[in-house]
């Protein structure tokens, strides 16, 4: 795990991190534990700084969908504007895998936003990085057929863990891409047989 000066220097200026040190909660999650829910008013803001984090968007009737990932250096939007606007959460962050963040409490966030131009341009620049990613799962849902969202959702992960054996079920993949199980198992052998991955108990190759 990197420390928090390890994490933002470059990024954040040294006395603006001497006071997420002095005001920030360290807090850690095993990976599947649930850290941001839908309809939970946020107090404090995650930064990350080991890990990675799922952002998932909850409808009852229709289960989740993936909105982005949050890895090491990066911070929740949605959680912002939770801050920000004192507003009860519309999304779900799970730990991806074994997870650190240091928590901003909502005044500090509020008050370094005109203390500190590094914070301004640092929250501001995470707006835009995960609209853009959010877009993208838009453009995804709208107008990529699911064997395209397949394939991306995999190069994601891939990209997450730094690894082309991913430990995932189908199940897995059809939750957090909206669909059917029978769907996502149709279109990986069809994957497979074209040289793209290889399915292993639990686990995919991802060859591409």
């Amino acid at each position: 795990m990197l420390s928090i000066e390890q994490a933002y220097a470059g990024v954040l200026e040294p006395a603006l991190i001497e006071e997420i040190i002095k005001n920030a909660r360290i807090k850690t999650f095993r990976e599947g534990d649930l850290i941001i829910d839908t309809d939970q008013y946020i107090s404090a803001m995650p930064l990350l700084l080991a890990g990675a984090i799922k952002v998932v968007r909850e409808d009852e009737a229709r289960g989740e969908l993936l909105l982005y990932y949050l890895e090491q250096g990066q911070t929740c939007t949605m959680s912002i504007a939770c801050c920000l606007g004192n507003k009860k959460s519309e999304i779900r962050a799970r730990a991806e895998k074994d997870t650190t963040v240091a928590m901003i409490p909502n005044e500090q966030v509020n008050d370094w936003m005109g203390k500190y131009p590094s914070w301004r341009n640092f929250i501001i620049s995470s707006y835009a990085s995960r609209m853009n990613e959010m877009l993208q799962a838009v453009d995804n849902l709208a107008f990529s057929n699911m064997e395209e969202r397949i394939l991306n959702y995999l190069k994601a992960k891939v990209n997450l863990t730094n690894d082309r054996i991913l430990t995932l079920t189908h199940q897995d993949i059809a939750s957090d891409l909206n669909t059917s199980r029978v769907v996502v198992s149709r279109i990986l052998k069809k994957l497979e047989n074209e040289d793209k991955i290889v399915l292993l108990r639990n686990e995919i190759r991802v060859l591409i």
